[in-house]
């Protein structure tokens, strides 16, 4: 069924290009393999998440996979919750720490090439092109 929005005092169209379409989904019978469209998909999915285990093939999509994902967090209790949290947090924390270290690295790797070639007697705007240090920092070494 298709309506569009009405003034309450009225009842005149106040903007003819918004529609709302009403969906019962009691209706909506087409299983798994009749799905043509992602609307179908949709559909099939919101009615039929509570009675699905895992993530059907059919599917298969990115947003299916993260609408599975976020009704099984809703699923967790508060407990499995909370360290399912603390997990993230934690990968999380080490990631953030892996690249920082890495650039850390990438920081002292190229101080290294710095003074090997001001060692060397190479001209700082040499030094400068290849390192991608500011002068004033390659000066200091």
């Amino acid at each position: 069924m298709e309506l569009r929005p009405q003034r309450p005092d009225t009842g005149k169209i106040f903007y003819d290009k918004l529609r709302h379409t009403y969906i019962q989904l009691r209706n909506f019978v087409k299983t798994g393999k009749d799905l043509d469209s992602d609307l179908d998909k949709w559909l099939h999915v919101l009615k039929y998440i509570t009675q699905m285990d895992k993530m059907p093939a059919y599917l298969r999509k990115p947003i299916f996979k993260k609408m599975f994902d976020i009704a099984e967090y809703s699923n967790l209790t508060k407990e499995e919750r909370m360290k399912y949290d603390a997990s993230v947090k934690q990968k999380w924390d080490n990631y953030s720490a892996l690249e920082t270290a890495k650039q850390d690295g990438k920081i002292e790797g190229k101080l290294e090439i710095a003074r090997k070639m001001k060692a060397d007697g190479q001209p700082l705007e040499l030094i400068v092109k290849f390192t991608e240090l500011s002068a004033e920092e390659i000066e200091k070494l």
